[in-house]
Parts: structure tokens; sequence; C-alpha cells
């Protein structure tokens, strides 16, 4: 026996309720059988199935409290008057099996006006996107000039050539960006001190550049690529202030006022952090920060490990005193005079804050490190294990 399978135009769905525990297979029968002979043959439903003028019956029942309740689910793909028709057929259906049943009809679905809302819907979209592409051709052409223009005045900083504008090397405060394109954005609008950070990898070299500006402002992009920058630059790099740009929206593209705005809503390095919710993770670089004052410090941590004790001492490597590591804190935020933290214990973030009110860099060797710490550039953290590791290499 076959079917032919028409367009399906409409979806009658019916909530169906029975006085009386069933399933879905006596629903089916019931609505099959309630129907028949109610007109014509030709509005039989095995019929119309059989014809492909409705599509197969489903039924979706669950039971509760005695009763049965559930869902008659019909494809039509006659007209709206003959769909209406089979609709208030079925909604006559008033007894399952031995127990009386009620049918509402709860909507036809129009299939096609959702197909055609659909359709409307990604034209929208594809216009959309199309009036996007059709830049002037006249704009674009200067654009293009603008830009070779801005080029030819881009110098190179450092041993890795940093693109940077003309006064980047010669001016006292200075913008970093990600790139040579924001570079040259921020140089369409009369920026001049900027310099590119390459990338996500920040290139070392760049320290000796800033370390003789009086002011650095990072500049950033407002997406994840610009959490990143920041987080790298936040551990080794001199950055006094960080401006964003919007959410998701990159430098190289921003206007002259939203740049301004960007740059006068700067906030200090650690604000910056805390609302990009960034954690710093110590850098190996401490080793060699350390230089020379490894030779003193590895034997101290011999004489820490397992004692749960705290060995402070100074810039000149000189003991300022021991302590339990339960009293460690305490005792730091009373003295200025510490440059060296050699102890059997966790490094948290208030022994981390304690350190930051110096100036100068202060050393903390702890045994382990403790979760979301967050540096300042002067605070350097180690682990003795690490720097027994790092150790081992130069003294073989």
């Amino acid at each position: 026996m076959s079917t032919q399978s028409l367009s399906t135009k409409y979806i009658i769905e019916a909530r169906i309720e029975i006085d009386g525990v069933v399933d879905k297979n006596d629903v089916i029968g019931a609505t099959f059988g309630q129907t028949e002979g109610i007109f014509s043959s030709d509005l039989d439903l095995r019929e119309l199935q059989k014809t492909g003028r409705i599509g197969r019956i489903e039924v979706q029942v669950h039971s509760q409290g005695g009763k049965t309740i559930g869902k008659i689910i019909i494809p039509s793909s006659m007209d709206r008057f003959y769909t209406a028709l089979i609709a208030a057929m079925v909604e006559s259906l008033d007894k399952v099996g031995p127990y009386p049943a009620k049918v509402t009809i709860e909507k036809i679905e129009d299939v096609r006006a959702e197909k055609r809302k659909k359709i409307v819907e990604r034209a929208r979209a594809i216009l959309y996107e199309w009036e996007k592409q059709k830049v002037p051709m006249e704009t674009e052409v200067i654009k293009e000039l603008e830009e070779s223009v801005l080029k030819a005045k881009l110098v190179e900083l450092g041993p890795d050539r940093l693109p940077a504008g003309p006064d980047a090397e010669t001016a006292d405060e200075v913008i970093l960006t990600e790139g040579r394109a924001d570079v040259i954005n921020l140089m369409r609008y009369g920026y001049r001190n900027v310099i590119a950070v390459g990338g996500v990898k920040v290139p070392a070299s760049l320290q000796k550049i800033l370390s003789k500006k009086s002011k650095v402002i990072a500049f950033l992009d407002g997406d994840r690529g610009g959490d990143m920058i920041l987080r790298e630059l936040s551990q080794n790099f001199k950055v006094d202030l960080v401006a964003r740009a919007p959410y998701g929206k990159e430098v190289e593209e921003l206007t002259a006022r939203e740049i301004e705005e960007a740059l006068e809503a700067a906030v200090p390095l650690e604000e910056a952090l805390r609302r990009a919710k960034i954690t710093v993770t110590p850098t190996v670089e401490s080793k060699q920060l350390l230089g020379e004052a490894l030779t003193k410090i590895e034997p101290l941590i011999g004489e820490v490990e397992g004692n749960l004790m705290g060995i402070v001492l100074d810039k000149d490597l000189n003991e300022l005193f021991r302590a339990p590591v339960s009293e460690l804190a305490q005792k730091l935020s009373e003295t200025n005079q510490f440059k060296y933290v050699v102890f059997d214990g966790v490094v948290t973030q208030r022994l981390i804050d304690i350190a930051a009110t110096k100036d100068e860099d202060v050393f903390l060797i702890g045994a382990r490190l403790g979760e979301n710490l967050s540096l300042k550039p002067n605070i350097h953290v180690l682990t003795m294990d690490k720097l027994r590791t790092q150790q081992t290499p130069e003294s073989s």
C-alpha cells in the first residue's frame, strides 16, 4: 500500500484529557474510530492518510492521579477549510475505551507562515551583511592613502624592532598597544608616542625602553586577547595605567572619540587586573633577578624546611630576624627593611600585599604558592623546590 507524500501546510495540535489510564494506541484507535463515518469516505482519516493529505498522527500521553493527559498532533496538506474540519472532527472525540475524554484544539500552526518568517529574517541578515560590505570607493581609497603615509612615519625600537610612533623614543609618556595596526590608528588621531608590544608574547627588550619613561599606559583590545596581554605586562613590565577598548572592540578600529574616552577612563594596573578577574602567575624570571643572592639563600632552605620557620634578610643579605610562620605576616608588617623572605609555609596574598608596600623588589620564597595570587611588578615569588630545580644546572 503506497501513500502519496505531499508538503505539509498545517499542523493541528490538540490536548486530550481522559478520566482513566490508557496508552497512546488507545487514543489513536479512538481518534480513527470515532471520526469514521461522520462525513463521506473522502474525509475518513485512514483514507486521508493513504492519499497523503494528512500525515502520521502522533500521540504523546502520560498518566497522573488516575487520569491520562496528552497531545494529539496531526500534519495536514489540505487547505484551511478542510484542515479546520479535521480539527473539529478530532475535537468531537468524547471517549477512549470505557473512559470519558475531552479534546481541545490548542493551535493550528501554519507551517508555511513559519517558513516565510524564517526566510524573511534570513533575507534581512543577508541584506545587513551585504550593506556592511558596501564601502564607498572614495572613502576606501582615502583610507588606504592615509595608512600608507602613516606607515612611512612608523619607526622601529629595540632589537625586536617594535613598531612605534615617531615620538615614542623621546617622549616621557608612552602608550602600549598590541600591534602595528593599533599604532597606525592612534597616529591617525594625533597620538605619536605609541609602541606596539607585538602580540601576547611581549619581548623582554621592552623592559629597557619602558624603564626610561615616567608614565606608561597600556591601551588594549576589549577582548580575551587584551586580557592575555594585560596578564603578561603585569608580571614583567612597567605599567602605570591601563585603558581598554569597549567590550568586543579592537584598538585599531576605534574612532577618535572612542580613543579619547578610553584613555580618559584609564585605571591603575591593580584595578585593571581586578576588573578583568586576572590573577598573576609567578614567573621563573625571579631566579635571574636573585643573581648572587642564590648562594646565600639556598642554605637557608635547609634550615627552615620542615620547621615551620621563616628567615628574613635585608638587601645586603644580612639576617634581620627569624620567626615562626604563624607570626611572619605580623613581623613583616612592623619593618620596612626586608628584601628576602625564606619560609616553610604558603605564599599567601596577605604576605604579597604586605611586601607590596615597599618600593623595592621583594623576594618571597615559600614551601608552596597559594591560589589566585595577584602580584605587583616589584614582588617576586618562588617555591623552595623551584629554586632548587633552577639552581642545580648552575652548580653542575
